[in-house]
């Protein structure tokens, strides 16, 4: 044999290495995320997905056609309304700490087809998202160079009047995309590492502007010469609470990132309350100081805040506003582009679409074909499509997610709790397993009071005033009060939306309708309260159980009403396809209805169809077959 090939022994050799190697590698390709984010690198995600392009934008458009200086009780009262949907996040992230967000919630408490609709439309949501704020640092790059970039491209390449589609194609916005996309497929330190100094510059530019926006401001600005503070009254209030409520949804990719997080359980319900807490300061005290530097009537609702600082003779603190802003939109393509592939991994790793996003790398430890397919998609449409007639069409399925994880909390605490597992003869040392759909990936921490009733039950202090509700099988009312509840929810929203202008209804018509909608409401609210629920010692839970969620719950209805025909319009179609894509492949592919018959040494699954979350899926392996903790992932 000449000398330099390698031998026929040692090419076997070889091969049984690589064959030895390769499980190790695919169950490292398909399931492993690394836990590497703090509660700060959760934290600043948050706040970049908050504070981005709205806080430059909106604030100048509402203050001046909405609400006038009352946009900063805009903005409380929005921040207030976004807390209600923010408890229910934190409390699902801290539940089952996994990548998915609002999928996985709808998932655990609803079933596979609800969960499947929820993360079609939130795939749909950072897609376009992340092409709008895309669209938008273009346009405000390209204004501080006299809109150069747009005039070279009209020239050289052409524009076109097309409905649907851009004027010309933005190739700095498809290229910051696919810039953006590069990095975040890095891994999640490198992008983290981008948020922090991005998120860093952003904020020291928000308090920049807060500083020297207060030594400069007038109080004459908010006299009644002036139109007064709150010129469009309270009505004025509320239309700007509407806008501005869509300025604090970012916050959803902190539960989005909850598997890579180093205490999920920790960090991830704190540094939902301390972004949001930073981007409502970020917002009130912003809208407050424009506001009283120049008369909010001859705003520039364009570039409010770096004209502000023109008009009164600060050119210089113009170009620094311009330079956070861009870093304040960069936080934001970040967030999007770093949420969009972990979703699409859920869906993916359970059986529900295509199995090459459910792919991990093994080094960076993130999805990269899902990102950087998803980023090519979301780069094109950046390029060619005008995403101004997109944008209420996010707003639907952002509300419609929120109003599904705030009833998958009410579902869960009333759903039966299970006793805590534990080793038995058969199973000797910790109970694990080797997952294999992403649903087996659920860890459910805390403990349960043994001394109370099971969950969904009457409690017993009530039993002796309400004992017609305990003839029924435990959780049979609930559900029914959970169903009244959401549907006088929706009767509510469309009496305050639709009663005075499309009903047409006469004055003690809307009253009466309205009284009686609410009586409803607040009757299964109290049926529901009736009822135990379940209690963790160790976890963060939502306080005042059923009535937050379910304020959120009404909340959204109204905000989703108030949207276009067009819009829903838009969105129905759009739930079909994914209704074509989930029959047409997801039923057939699910790892839930791939369930095969347990071997003598394979992994065995116990479902129980009506039991807790922790019953969701129970599994019981050999120790001998158990995975090794890998403590480096671990960091």
């Amino acid at each position: 044999m000449a000398q330099g090939l390698p031998s026929m022994a040692s090419l076997a050799r070889l091969c049984q290495k690589l064959n030895r190697l390769k499980p190790l590698e695919d169950s490292t390709m398909e399931t492993s995320l690394r836990r590497c984010l703090s509660t700060l690198d959760l934290t600043l995600l948050g706040v970049g997905g908050m504070v981005g392009s709205g806080l430059y934008v909106l604030t100048g458009a509402v203050a001046k056609d909405v609400a006038g200086p009352a946009v900063l009780l805009s903005f409380g009262v929005a921040a207030v309304a976004s807390l209600l949907a923010a408890l229910c996040y934190a409390e699902f992230g801290a539940r089952v700490p996994r990548t998915g967000s609002a999928y996985l919630f709808t998932y655990v408490s609803m079933g596979e087809l609800w969960a499947f609709l929820i993360g079609w439309n939130v795939l749909l949501e950072y897609i376009i998202g992340g092409a709008a704020v895309a669209r938008a640092w273009s346009g405000y790059l390209d204004s501080m160079f006299s809109h150069s970039v747009r005039n070279f491209t009209e020239t050289h390449v052409g524009s076109w009047q097309v409905p649907l589609l851009g004027h010309y194609p933005d190739f700095l916005a498809a290229g910051i995309i696919l810039l953006a996309s590069a990095f975040v497929s890095c891994g999640a330190r490198v992008s983290s590492w981008l948020n922090h100094t991005f998120s860093a510059i952003s904020l020291l530019v928000i308090l920049f502007i807060v500083i020297l926006g207060f030594i400069l401001a007038q109080p004459h600005n908010w006299s009644a010469e002036e139109g007064g503070f709150a010129p469009f009254g309270f009505s004025g209030v509320m239309a700007g609470t509407a806008s501005c409520f869509y300025a604090f949804v970012g916050f959803d990719v902190i539960a989005a990132s909850s598997e890579e997080a180093q205490n999920p359980q920790r960090s991830v319900p704190l540094a939902i309350a301390i972004s949001l807490a930073i981007a409502a300061g970020a917002y009130i005290l912003v809208s407050t100081v424009l506001t009283l530097m120049v008369p909010w009537h001859s705003l520039d609702p364009d570039s409010a805040l770096a004209d502000a600082f023109y008009r009164r003779g600060y050119r210089w603190a113009g170009f620094i506003v311009a330079a956070g802003s861009i870093c304040a939109m960069n936080t934001v393509l970040l967030s999007l582009l770093f949420s969009l592939p972990r979703i699409v991994y859920a869906m993916a790793a359970d059986g529900l679409f295509f199995q090459v996003f459910a792919r991990v790398h093994p080094r960076t430890q993130v999805p990269v074909a899902g990102t950087l397919a998803f980023g090519l998609l979301t780069a094109f449409l950046a390029l060619l499509l005008d995403l101004e007639s997109l944008v209420q069409f996010l707003s639907l399925g952002t509300l419609l997610a929120y109003t599904f994880v705030a009833t998958s909390i009410i579902v869960l605490r009333f759903q039966k709790s299970s006793p805590p597992s534990s080793p038995g003869p058969a199973s000797p040392g910790p109970l694990t397993k080797q997952h294999s759909s992403f649903s087996d990936h659920l860890q459910l921490v805390g403990t349960t009071h043994a001394s109370l009733p099971e969950p969904g039950e009457l409690q017993p202090a009530l039993r002796p005033y309400l004992g017609f509700l305990d003839g029924y099988s435990p959780g049979a009312v609930v559900t029914w009060a959970l169903g009244v509840m959401l549907a006088s929810a929706i009767t509510i929203g469309c009496v305050l939306v639709f009663g005075n202008s499309t009903l047409h209804l006469p004055h003690w018509g809307y009253i009466l309708l309205l009284l009686l909608t609410s009586v409803v409401f607040l009757l299964s609210l109290l049926i529901l309260g009736a009822h135990q629920q379940q209690y963790r010692e160790d976890l963060f839970q939502i306080p005042m159980v059923p009535l937050i969620p379910a304020l959120s719950i009404l909340l959204n209805i109204c905000l989703m009403l108030k949207l276009s025909y067009l819009t829903w319009v838009r969105f129905s179609i759009w739930l079909l396809m994914g209704l074509a894509v989930y029959f047409g492949y997801g039923i057939r592919h699910s790892k839930e209805n791939q369930r095969e018959l347990p071997g003598p040494n394979s992994t065995h699954y116990v479902v129980f169809p009506r039991g807790s979350l922790e019953e969701t899926v129970q599994a019981v392996q050999p120790p001998s077959q158990a995975p090794a903790q890998d403590p480096g992932h671990m960091e």
